[in-house]
C-alpha cells in the first residue's frame, strides 16, 4: 500500500529574476517566484484571467542553472513537492506558515533563439547576402510546437 504522494507540476512565468543564496557549506539555493494563469467565465459570462503565485526553491546544480539561464518572464516547467514551514513570529508571538514548492526538476520552455539567457540579444545567422534568414513559423492549430528539451517518455506500457 502506498504511503502517500506529494507531487506538483507547474508551468508558468517567472515574476522576478532568480534570487540566489549559498549555505555555509557552499550549496547554492535558488528562490523563484512563479506565476501560473488560467481563464474562467464569471457569472456574467465574461472571461476573467486569474493568476496564482508560487514560491519555488531549487538546490545544488539546479539552482546554478536557474541563476545562469533564467530571468524575469522566463517560461518554465517545474516538478517537485509541496513543503510547509512554520515558525513563531517574534513581534506578534503568533505561529506563521509558509508553503513552497521544493523543485527537483526544471525545464526551460522558451523557444530556442528567442531568448539568449546571457542577457544579450540573440543574433540570427546571416547568409552570404548579408540578410537575416527568416524563421518559418509552423502552424499547429494555434499552439506552439512542443519544445525540444521536454523529457522523453517510454512507449512501453505495462498493460
Amino acid at each position: 500500500m502506498a504511503r502517500g504522494l506529494n507531487k506538483v507540476m507547474l508551468i508558468g512565468n517567472l515574476g522576478a529574476d532568480p534570487e540566489i543564496k549559498y549555505t555555509a557549506g557552499g550549496t547554492p539555493i535558488a528562490n523563484l517566484r512563479l506565476a501560473t494563469a488560467e481563464s474562467r467565465k464569471n457569472k456574467e459570462g465574461q472571461w476573467e484571467d486569474t493568476t496564482e503565485w508560487h514560491r519555488i526553491v531549487m538546490f545544488g546544480r539546479s539552482a546554478e542553472v536557474c541563476k545562469d539561464y533564467l530571468k524575469k518572464g522566463s517560461k518554465i516547467y517545474i516538478e517537485g513537492r509541496i513543503q510547509t514551514q512554520s515558525w513563531d513570529d517574534k513581534q506578534s508571538g503568533q505561529k506563521r506558515f509558509m508553503t513552497e514548492i521544493v523543485g527537483n526538476q526544471m525545464v526551460m520552455l522558451d523557444a530556442k533563439g528567442s531568448n539568449d539567457y546571457s542577457g544579450q540579444q540573440s543574433q540570427q545567422s546571416q547568409p552570404r547576402g548579408g540578410q537575416p534568414q527568416q524563421q518559418q513559423q509552423q502552424s499547429s492549430g494555434g499552439y506552439d510546437a512542443p519544445p525540444d528539451n521536454l523529457p522523453q517518455m517510454d512507449d512501453d506500457l505495462p498493460f
